[in-house]
């Protein structure tokens, strides 16, 4: 009888990648460094290109195949991006053969429908199982179901092992967890539910290729599950209402770190940073990058409820290694450990 691997999933199979862990597109974060790393070590990487220029993804994405021939994936937020900036970034895409999309937010079928013309597979992140259909009709090749636990924008409102075996019930293509992963043990845990995978940003914020700033890393390794707040106070450059999970601070702090249906044109434009030149807002989506200089634990410091489970700032291939190795060792526990073969 041929023994087979659980963590090699249909996931594994459909974009060519060794382990079905996807390393969340994290605008400004999530650059060629963090990427490649991810991808190199047999997961899936992928490239947090949110309102960037069409030259810097064409450049991002050569950087990329310079220093791994493996699968990654370009994440691109169609709801929240200028139609014509957007359209820009998804031809730079398929100009350079990107294989793999990645979407969030708001589902938009023409979005899809473009992508998939140009060649390209789309994973689209949704949290609610209404969206989870409405882009499998679309023709999303794969959802990513969010739970509110996760870090950065949050679309849904509940639990991600709520949310996961009922977008599974409900669409016939792999759906991957996001929300509250970031070891082996959570890994086998979304696949005894189902899943195809796991989509994981906080662990990866915190590692030594990550484009985050270190004053943003070392608040995720120091801070306990307790410490993240779910607010919409981070609100210009985004769609009005849209919340976000952040470890608290100063600000969200003054705004009593909840949520009042804020927009773009709530706050005052109140600049407490800047990079090369160009101000960044106490109340913008931005987060603290490397590239940035001024108060930047004030600024939306990303992260979900995981946080409590990372306590060091490691390497991307050590991450990606002792979560399967992790993910073996509870199989093994669990009496699974004669069912596959590894090559």
């Amino acid at each position: 009888m041929t023994k087979t691997d659980p963590l090699k999933t249909e996931f594994c199979s459909l974009v060519g990648c060794d382990y079905p862990i996807i390393q969340a597109g994290m605008g400004g974060v999530a650059r060629w460094e963090l990427a490649a790393a991810v991808s190199a070590a047999g997961a899936f990487g992928c490239l947090g290109m949110v309102r960037e220029s069409a030259d810097r993804i064409r450049s991002e994405i050569r950087a990329v195949r310079q220093r791994t021939d493996r699968p990654f994936g370009v994440n691109l937020i169609p709801a929240a991006t200028p139609p014509q900036l957007f359209a820009q970034e998804l031809a730079a895409c398929i100009d350079e053969n990107v294989e793999h999309i990645v979407y969030f937010w708001d589902v938009v079928p023409a979005a899809i429908d473009a992508a998939k013309r140009g060649g390209c597979k789309v994973l689209y992140q949704v949290g609610s199982v209404e969206d989870a259909v409405e882009a499998e009709a679309a023709g999303a090749d794969v959802i990513i179901a969010q739970g509110v636990e996760g870090g950065g924008h949050v679309h849904g409102h509940v639990t991600s092992l709520t949310l996961l075996p009922q977008v599974i019930n409900a669409v016939k293509i792999p759906v991957i967890a996001s929300g509250g992963f970031a070891d082996g043990a959570s890994l086998i845990a979304a696949i005894a539910l189902g899943s195809a995978g796991v989509h994981c940003g906080t662990v990866f914020v915190a590692s030594e290729e990550s484009f985050a700033h270190q004053i943003h890393k070392e608040r995720i390794i120091q801070a306990r599950e307790t410490e993240t707040v779910h607010t919409d106070a981070f609100a210009i450059n985004w769609p009005p209402q849209s919340p976000v999970r952040v470890l608290a601070n100063k600000t969200t702090q003054c705004l009593n770190d909840r949520l009042w249906g804020y927009s773009d044109q709530s706050f005052p434009h109140d600049a407490i940073a800047e990079e090369e030149g160009r101000p960044v807002y106490r109340f913008s989506t931005d987060s603290p990058l490397r590239s940035m200089t001024g108060e930047l634990d004030q600024l939306a410091l990303f992260a979900g409820q995981v946080t409590g489970q990372v306590n060091e700032i490691r390497p991307a291939a050590m991450i990606v290694d002792q979560m399967i190795r992790h993910a073996r060792q509870r199989l093994k526990q669990l009496g699974f450990d004669d069912v596959w073969r590894e090559e």
